[in-house]
């Protein structure tokens, strides 16, 4: 054998394989994760598409729970791809097929793409606040997979060929399982704006308030300030100093006259059911947790005494009943995300990430649209006395903002008014719940400055 035939023999010897033995192991591990994160993204997708179909909400505890095994396969993926990707790259550098080298490049490189707006819309290192920004990203970390698809059954035609069988079978299971588990979600889709069931007024009479399901809701549920806080410290701020904070035994006025409304009540009914009256608007957190009935409630230190009108409250308020006022609202006990009552600071910070990650089922929750009416500030700023609370009459108006307001020409209704302003105010938010400038995890761009803002939570004007 001569020396020139023998020399392009050993040079094909020496070219490594693109894929050994040990990187194959690599290969399958990050197979199989895709495999997962496809059908987990599919469940996913169809619940989401399906919201923007119906316009209604089907997201639940269950969907967080889906979403969290996305972000947890989405972190698994991350070390065994690199290292594939790294060592596979470096194995066919000097292939000659380099049609197939480029598409390789430029597959590793929309992998990229995906892991990097992945980690991006998870918002822990960076805060994507800007809502163009965050979108971009959004539908960046949606096409990447379609582009990388695409990529890899070209970069594959060189090469061993692929188990399409195999591929479809689980292609099939997969795509059956996600539209099972999005049918049977959208069998139960979430109701909004519902009136509780008249027989939980028992528990609450005179006041008009009601619950969605007619029972308590638990003080701690309701108590979930520093819960708030996290995400929204200038709002909790703001709040911390505002008149709604101080509605309850926090208030010396206030204190005196429910202490005195108790006393009378007691003595001539024999129990204090009179003061719920009061109780609906001012004291909601001993209210709705079935605490304030008890003639002994400890009225400056029982732990529901001075929490006032809290985040919760009026953020899971789901239903204005009537615009009669006196509380004739429904609230209901929010749905949180996983883990949002733990003590586990690991667990908290999980829950915290989901919140920021996939917001919208949070922000249905807590920010309906009632919340942007006047009703809904209606429901406690209108007051009449009932013959249960003072025996004289059974109607005796108190307290009117609502239809002061109404009546008047700032809201753009009342003919009777001496003062027209340029821009009618709709809404109470107008005026008591200015913008204001802010860094605030919900702030957002609601006016022309294109500057983020929230609604100033301290209320300004009403009572303060």
């Amino acid at each position: 054998m001569s020396a020139a035939s023998a020399e392009p023999r050993a040079e094909r010897r020496q070219v490594k394989k693109a894929i050994g033995p040990r990187l194959r192991i690599v290969f399958f591990g990050v197979l199989a994760l895709l495999a997962m994160i496809a059908a987990n993204s599919l469940y996913l997708a169809g619940v989401t598409f399906l919201e923007f179909w119906t316009k209604r909400t089907f997201q639940d505890y269950f969907y967080q729970w889906m979403f969290l095994v996305h972000i947890v396969l989405g972190l698994l993926i991350v070390t065994p791809f690199l290292v594939f990707g790294v060592i596979h790259m470096r194995n066919t550098k000097d292939r000659k097929i380099r049609r197939t080298v480029m598409i390789g490049y430029a597959l590793f490189g929309v992998c990229i793409v995906v892991l990097t707006t992945g980690f991006l819309l998870f918002r822990s290192f960076v805060d994507l606040k800007q809502p163009t920004v965050r979108s971009i990203v959004y539908w960046l970390h949606v096409a990447g997979p379609l582009a990388g698809g695409w990529l890899y059954w070209m970069h594959r035609l060189v090469g061993p060929k692929i188990r399409w069988r195999s591929g479809l079978v689980w292609a099939a299971v997969a795509a059956a399982s996600a539209a099972g588990m999005v049918w049977w979600q959208s069998t139960d889709p979430r109701e909004w704006n519902v009136a509780g069931p008249q027989e939980g007024e028992q528990y609450y009479f005179p006041s008009l308030a009601r619950t969605s399901t007619g029972n308590f809701i638990a003080a701690k549920t309701l108590q979930m300030d520093s819960y708030c806080q996290k995400c929204h410290q200038d709002a909790h701020d703001d709040w911390v100093a505002s008149a709604h904070h101080f509605s309850s035994f926090n208030n010396p006025a206030y204190l005196a006259s429910v202490a005195e409304t108790r006393e009378v009540s007691l003595k001539r009914d024999g129990n204090v059911q009179g003061s719920r009256f009061c109780a609906g608007c001012h004291d909601p957190v001993p209210f709705f947790s079935g605490a304030f009935d008890d003639p002994k409630f400890d009225m400056l230190n029982h732990p529901t005494s001075q929490a006032g009108i809290t985040c919760t409250v009026c953020h899971a308020i789901t239903h204005v009943n009537s615009n009669l006022g006196n509380a004739d609202y429904t609230i209901e006990e929010p749905e949180h995300y996983p883990f949002a009552s733990s003590d586990n600071a690991v667990l908290q910070w999980i829950n915290n990430q989901l919140v920021k990650a996939k917001p919208s089922f949070h922000k249905k929750t807590f920010l309906k649209p009632l919340h942007k009416s006047a009703e809904f500030c209606g429901a406690c700023h209108k007051v009449h006395l009932p013959f249960a609370l003072n025996h004289y009459k059974e109607w005796l108006r108190g307290q009117n903002h609502y239809d002061s307001w109404l009546l008047s020409g700032v809201s753009g209704h009342g003919a009777r008014s001496f003062y027209y302003p340029e821009t009618a105010q709709t809404d109470c938010n107008g005026c008591h719940m200015a913008l204001k400038e802010s860094d605030d995890f919900g702030a957002r761009i609601l006016d022309d400055s294109g500057k983020l803002k929230t609604h100033d939570h301290f209320f300004p004007s009403a009572n303060s």
